[in-house]
């Protein structure tokens, strides 16, 4: 992903301030010294924590980097496509939108499940490695890095708006996230934004969606974990529901999203398995 970027950035003009990537590779250099501490003074349980959050921010920061610079050349927009899959398949994005805009208490619950995301892959790696799940920890980082890698790459050949409202036209619901990007996607596919800030990267991706494929992964991985058993999948489920609302989503989005999930989940076992030393 990382040369990916650096060769795909390069081509089409993208350049990283340097200033404002100070904080990241500070962040990175503190997780890279905690994995040193931790395997210097045996303490596997920190040095897997730091492990799996070192490797969940470098996947981070250059898969959205990557998204950018593949939205940046993609082709036509195909909200068209989704828009007509949706119909398909019965989703009334329209009726939805106004019956939610009547239930004030259903919008704030799913809208903090919506942008809550990260806090629930901290809680599960913070869970993991403190009571000893090393094995597990590795699994969900394996499952969550590679779907998210196959995610970006399909963004690039499915570009879209996403399913984008007019909060103006209702009373309570949240301005969607595809509705606030919407100036950022068109300023990478027309050229005008080339510059990258690393501490405020933002999702772009439309489908597939990669906030319905994370939280069943998390939930996968925890569930054995005392309270987070329980918790951990019911707030997935919030937070699916949640996505098409808050993220700006097609249905079909959620869909291939949920795929995304079981693929990685049954691949992650062949990713982490340690192979034989010996000739």
């Amino acid at each position: 992903m990382t040369v990916g970027c650096i060769v795909l950035g390069y081509a089409n003009g993208f350049v990283v301030d340097a200033w404002r990537a100070l904080p990241v590779c500070a962040a990175l250099a503190i997780l890279f010294g905690a994995i040193v501490f931790g395997r210097a003074r045996q303490q596997p349980r920190l040095t897997a924590g730091a492990t799996a959050f070192l490797q969940m921010t470098l996947f981070t920061v250059n898969g959205v980097v990557l998204a950018y610079v593949l939205a940046a050349q993609a082709g036509p927009l195909l909200d068209r496509e989704l828009a007509a899959a949706d119909r398909y398949l019965g989703f009334d994005w329209a009726t939805l939108y106004r019956t939610l805009d009547t239930v004030p208490i259903a919008i704030w619950i799913g809208g903090i499940a919506y942008h809550s995301l990260t806090l629930q892959m901290v809680v599960c790696i913070v869970a993991l490695s403190a009571t000893g799940r090393s094995d597990r920890l590795r699994l969900m980082v394996a499952a969550a890095v590679s779907s998210g890698i196959v995610t970006i790459l399909i963004s690039g050949a499915v570009p879209a708006m996403g399913n984008v409202f007019d909060p103006a036209g209702y009373h309570a619901l949240w301005p969607s996230v595809a509705w606030l990007e919407h100036d950022l996607i068109t300023g990478l596919r027309d050229g005008s934004v080339r510059k990258l800030d690393l501490t405020q990267l933002m999702g772009i991706v439309t489908f597939p969606s990669y906030h319905a494929t994370l939280p069943i992964i998390l939930a996968w991985a925890q569930r054995d974990v005392a309270r987070l058993r329980i918790i951990a999948p019911v707030w997935a489920v919030v937070t699916i529901l949640a996505t098409p609302v808050f993220g700006g989503h097609y249905g079909v989005d959620v869909l291939a999203g949920i795929g995304l999930a079981v693929g990685g989940i049954a691949v992650a076992p062949t990713l982490t398995r340690k192979r034989s030393t010996t000739p």
